[in-house]
């Protein structure tokens, strides 16, 4: 089976070549959003042959695909503090100064809007959150062992809780969640998983 388009990690110039396609994908799903995303467009910016462009990724929702992937495997990886509460706070805040980035910020809300029309887009937002989530879930899984937390908990479920409304408020107020949103989100998280909310068949 062939690789998806643009997801080879290449080496050298071709890796070069990637970073500033991806780099320039990013920019105008930013400044421009997904309708404006334009494969030809992309190579200018990316100062890069549009051939190489459309061989590599075949189509914008390829592009954004192989953009989601990399964005996961840069991401800042789990902080893990000593508690479970510590380590989901550090969690709710990086979602947080995501959001509140300028240019992170506006990429997210164009790919999420996106996705709901989009079967590929939404596919490759769902692989990216499944990576994100699976990084931290760590986090929970210690908090278990530890006693913090019943078990049986389902970490994902948790880890996905403490985002849910810092996504949520963004999404239907365009207000950034400020620290104490994220602080609080990270709190019901775990007051919840606490009292055996996230138990699998509880």
């Amino acid at each position: 089976m062939s690789a998806e388009p643009g997801t080879v990690r290449p080496g050298g110039r071709t890796a070069r070549v990637r970073a500033a396609v991806l780099r320039a994908a990013g920019d105008v799903l930013a400044e421009q959003g997904f309708a404006h995303l334009d494969l030809a467009d992309v190579a200018r910016r990316a100062e890069v042959g549009k051939t190489t462009v459309y061989r590599r990724w075949g189509s914008v929702t390829g592009l954004v695909t192989d953009l989601l992937s990399d964005m996961a495997e840069q991401s800042v990886p789990r902080a893990e503090t000593g508690s479970v509460l510590g380590d989901l706070r550090a969690n709710a805040e990086l979602v947080r100064r995501t959001l509140a980035d300028a240019r992170q910020g506006a990429l997210f809300r164009a790919v999420i809007a996106a996705a709901t029309c989009d079967a590929r887009t939404a596919e490759a937002l769902r692989r990216f959150y499944d990576v994100r989530v699976a990084e931290w879930a760590p986090c929970v899984e210690q908090g278990v062992a530890r006693g913090e937390l019943p078990a049986g908990t389902d970490a994902g479920v948790v880890v996905r809780a403490v985002s849910a409304p810092l996504y949520y408020t963004l999404l239907t107020t365009g207000v950034v969640p400020d620290a104490a949103a994220a602080d609080r989100a990270a709190a019901a998280a775990v007051a919840a998983a606490a009292a055996g909310v996230y138990v699998l068949g509880g």
